[in-house]
């Protein structure tokens, strides 16, 4: 027997209806590309997502065509992401800082009919344009008065013109909700990016969750700036999120440097953000520098890498700001986990539940996980047990879009994440490695993210890495490399000595290069593949 209820889908367009309905005078506030401070409301917001509907449709836009964007974090980006999903087209969010050859790889395997993209990325969009010969028209997020003369492009289309020649007034269109509604492309660092094609229920499935106590915990008294681009699996849904509840939304565009958030932050009066570590770590050697101070910030999400416990604290500590830890992948819409306390938790040490706060978090509603062995049986969850982690769930990916792949699909539906991880009786996971990164030594797993984490510890690092070196006489060993703060000089007997009495004695690195810089993925994440092939054929000095 079915239920009685009406039978409304979920739709993406239907958050932002929702939002220009009863949060209508509610702002959304851009640092835009071309410069300046832009400024409307949800209701604004909604008329201009209409125009942009009626514009593409007068573009032939079809249900299931795939719309390309190169843009930073704007309310022109803001409007595309409703004005093609709402139409049943597929907003397709480009990674700009990909490697050209991805990118075209991307735009091509996508079919994408049409690419809005932002005036920083014309020398970008000139490159790739004469390798993408399926893109009808490249249209860029701007008015005329900031149109560029290009002889590479003849085909580019001005934003601004194209809504302004439309009305806004517009029906969004009511289909299946499990119809296709946005397209995000993984890293592709050991192969070809491979294409996430997400959905209008999953999408709204995931803003809901997003949206719990437990999770990210706002609401419209919020003000909320996400860090995290809009380019990399749909800024953490943030976009999503923010109408839904209808609180304020800043949008940084371009200006990701840490003077340029601090003064919106404090600009804006902003409550909540969210991004990676490498944001949050330049942000606080400003706020040192400065010793400024937020007066309205309180709550961050850091995800996309693991946190050093040295971060969480300083912000904790010296800037009153809390920082938790998530866990997601593009794979996963992207949240997964977040680490929230339970109340059973309030009562222990401040050590022991900032010993809690350091691990990646209790899955979230909509996200199934467990931990197995390499013949993939489930391990304990007993907080030592660490194993392969599967995930799955209404807005976890079940296949990747125009691929045969099934090679991390288990036979009975699960996603193989590629991460190592334990979980604890608690239900909170800490990932320990990825599964392609954990060293073997003596036949015991050593986890380089727990001694990455401790090494940014030391006060003379910027940033460490840590990879499995051949040893001839424990099958491998973990070699640190390491950038130097600025001015600092650190040897590597002091570097080694620093992890005394924190790790077991036969954790601790065999040996430590220091580098000029480390090499990361578009994401900001740490490129071992590259460090691997930089260290071909390292040998340690001493084997015994």
């Amino acid at each position: 027997m079915l239920g009685l209820m009406m039978n409304e889908p979920l739709r993406i367009a239907g958050l932002l209806e929702h939002a220009a309905k009863w949060h209508a005078d509610t702002e959304i506030v851009s640092r835009l590309a071309e410069g300046g401070i832009h400024r409307y409301t949800y209701a604004q917001a909604h008329g201009r997502a209409k125009q942009l509907a009626n514009a593409l449709t007068a573009l032939g836009v079809q249900n299931g065509d795939r719309i390309g964007t190169l843009a930073w974090n704007t309310h022109r980006h803001f409007e595309l992401y409703y004005g093609v999903s709402g139409i049943g087209a597929v907003c397709h969010t480009i990674n700009p800082r990909l490697f050209a050859e991805q990118l075209i790889y991307i735009i091509n395997h996508a079919e994408d009919r049409f690419i809005f993209f932002d005036l920083t990325f014309l020398p970008l969009v000139e490159k790739l344009a004469p390798h993408c010969p399926r893109v009808e028209a490249w249209v860029l997020l701007t008015g005329r008065a900031h149109m560029p003369e290009t002889t590479v492009l003849p085909a580019i289309r001005c934003y601004e013109d194209l809504l302004a020649a439309q009305r806004a007034e517009f029906e969004w269109p009511v289909f299946d909700e499990n119809t296709a509604s946005s397209l995000c492309y993984t890293s592709g660092t050991t192969d070809q990016p491979k294409g996430v094609l997400y959905s209008h229920r999953s999408t709204v499935l995931h803003s809901y969750a997003a949206g719990l106590p437990d999770c990210f915990d706002c609401s419209a008294r919020d003000v909320i700036l996400p860090v995290v681009p809009m380019f990399h699996v749909n800024a953490w849904g943030i976009p999503y999120l923010a109408p839904m509840i209808g609180c304020k939304l800043v949008l940084p565009g371009p200006g990701l440097d840490a003077a340029s958030l601090f003064e919106l932050f404090e600009q804006e009066k902003v409550t909540f953000s969210a991004g990676v570590p490498t944001i949050w770590f330049g942000l606080l050697t400003f706020m040192r520098e400065k010793k400024a101070r937020f007066s309205t910030l309180r709550n961050m999400i850091v995800g996309g890498a693991s946190c050093p416990p040295a971060l969480l604290k300083a912000f904790d500590d010296e800037l009153g700001v809390q920082i938790r830890h998530a866990w997601g992948m593009s794979e996963t819409s992207p949240l997964g986990t977040v680490n929230t306390p339970k109340a059973g938790q309030l009562s222990l040490s401040a050590d022991e539940q900032f010993a809690i706060s350091t691990r990646q978090g209790r899955s979230i509603f909509g996200i199934d996980m467990k931990i197995v062995d390499g013949d993939e049986q489930p391990l304990p969850h007993d907080g030592v047990a660490f194993g392969d982690l599967l995930v799955r769930g209404p807005f976890v990916a079940g296949a990747y879009y125009r691929s045969d792949s099934r090679s991390q699909f288990t036979a009975d539906g699960w996603f193989r994440t590629g991460d190592v991880a334990t979980i604890d009786a608690a239900g909170f996971m800490n990932i320990t490695d990825r599964s392609k990164d954990v060293i073997k030594s003596g036949g015991e797993w050593i986890s380089s993210i727990e001694l990455e984490n401790l090494a940014v510890g030391h006060p003379a690092v910027a940033e460490a890495a840590v990879i499995g070196v051949p040893h001839p006489k424990w099958s491998e060993r973990p070699l640190l490399v390491v950038v130097r703060k600025p001015g600092h000089d650190l040897s590597q007997a002091e570097m080694l000595a620093y992890f005394e009495g924190k790790v077991a004695r036969w954790w601790t690195p065999e040996a430590v290069e220091f580098v000029a810089e480390l090499p990361h993925t578009a994401t900001g994440k740490l490129l071992k593949t590259k460090l691997r092939q930089d260290f071909a054929g390292y040998e340690f000095q001493t084997t015994e």
